[in-house]
């Protein structure tokens, strides 16, 4: 009677890997070598869209009726269906119908790594990251404070801030209503002054 071997058994190399929906990059590299050990044709399918002969006609190139295709054109053609056909036979349930209504391999391909890529999902973010940072370079801010001295105590000192970001195109308002509590801080530590003075 044999004994257990020290080591699991391999992969088919007759069908693709299954992909239940975890460890994306693992079954990806697999897929892409199973891929291109049928055809590159495959892999062109899939990575670059479906080919598509087209005839030209009244100036712009409209798609080739399939009845009039060459023998070559229909090999070509051929590729787009072979790669849709690896990919669904690769994936559970779960994942078929997360791409059954995609046209094209390539849009399968495309969905399942929108979909499953950490990498892609990260790099989307730091691009819009790195977008919303320029528009706020772009923004010219401005931070205003400005404090108030009590008129009747030289050792205490009585602040009142603001503070807050100003672009182009509100900085007269903003000028205009920072000028308007300024003068009013001003005045109530007048008014508390002269307040203090008639109780003394």
């Amino acid at each position: 009677m044999a004994g257990k071997l020290p080591f699991e058994e391999g992969a088919s190399i007759n069908k693709p890997p299954l992909f239940c929906g975890l460890n994306y990059k693992y079954w990806e590299a697999r897929m892409k070598i199973f891929v291109e050990s049928i055809d590159q044709g495959i892999c062109d399918a899939i990575e670059n869209g479906p080919f598509i002969p087209k005839i030209k006609k009244s100036g712009s190139f409209i798609k080739k009726p399939w009845f009039q295709w060459t023998n070559e054109e229909s090999e070509n053609a051929k590729f787009d269906c072979i790669a849709k056909n690896i990919i669904t036979s690769a994936l559970d349930s779960k994942e078929f119908f997360r791409i059954s209504e995609c046209e094209s391999a390539k849009e399968m391909w495309d969905a399942l790594r929108a979909t499953h890529d950490s990498t892609t999902e990260m790099k989307k973010a730091k691009t819009r990251s790195q977008v919303r940072r320029k528009r706020r370079q772009n923004k010219k801010g401005l931070n205003l404070c400005f404090m108030v001295k009590k008129e009747d105590d030289s050792s205490s000192e009585s602040s009142v801030s603001s503070s807050a970001s100003v672009n182009a195109e509100n900085y007269s308002q903003f000028l205009q209503a920072f000028k308007e509590t300024h003068e009013e801080a001003n005045r109530l530590a007048l008014l508390n002054s002269r307040l203090k003075g008639m109780n003394n």
